[in-house]
């Protein structure tokens, strides 16, 4: 006998599937907030002339970069509180992980955008009495964040995919009340595909945007 479908029942369960998605965008905007600010330091930090400093910063960037994000999530939250002697909250744990791995790309998009300006601008600010900040400002930034735009837009889609992950830490995102729905109800099929349409809605403007935004700025 064939699979008889029944997506009625999640009408009852429309105030956590809604608070599991306002949880997860929520969640994105702040990770990606924070990330795009360490990334920055480590952009910078990765710049500058101090070796100790860049090789500090790589090693860093290379640690959240090699390693999968479910395991740092699960080493974040069970073994840096024995480490440090801070008990941290599941939502805590995953806020710093996803910040974390967030800025180890993010700060790598920003470095490239940086030095994919030509060299030649630099010394031409220079020639004329530039300091590095007003040449980062004025001459560099303008035309390397309109490359970076496109790669920052991809990375903050791949941090709301990674938010899938929070629910092994039984933070409340959507996957994770998509869980608890089908504990009550059994069905599995409805339950996982609504969430699957869910993050679609979500995600496709996000990646029309960047594929959009490539296309303009490799014009």
């Amino acid at each position: 006998m064939p699979y008889q479908w029944d997506f009625s029942f999640l009408l009852q369960y429309k105030s956590l599937i809604w608070t599991g998605a306002l949880y997860t965008i929520g969640f994105t905007i702040c990770t990606a907030i924070s990330g795009l600010a360490v990334g920055c330091v480590i952009a910078l930090a990765n710049l500058s002339n101090a070796r100790v400093v860049k090789v500090i910063v790589t090693g860093f960037m290379e640690i959240f970069r090699c390693t999968p994000v479910l395991v740092q999530l699960i080493w974040c939250y069970y073994a840096l509180p024995i480490l440090v002697g801070i008990e941290l909250s599941p939502a805590i744990a995953a806020f710093i992980t996803l910040t974390l791995y967030g800025a180890s790309f993010y700060g790598e998009i920003i470095r490239g955008g940086i030095v994919s300006v030509d060299a030649g601008q630099w010394d031409a600010g220079r020639a004329v009495g530039m300091r590095r900040h007003q040449l980062m400002r004025r001459i560099v930034m303008p035309q390397a964040f309109k490359r970076m735009i496109p790669p920052l837009v991809n990375q903050t889609v791949l941090q709301l995919k990674n938010t899938s992950l929070l629910s092994v830490l039984a933070v409340p995102d959507l996957l994770y009340q998509g869980q608890l729905i089908n504990s009550a109800t059994y069905r599995p099929l409805e339950t996982y595909t609504m969430i699957a349409v869910i993050y679609f809605i979500i995600l496709f403007p996000l990646t029309r945007l960047a594929h959009r935004l490539e296309a303009r700025v490799s014009r």
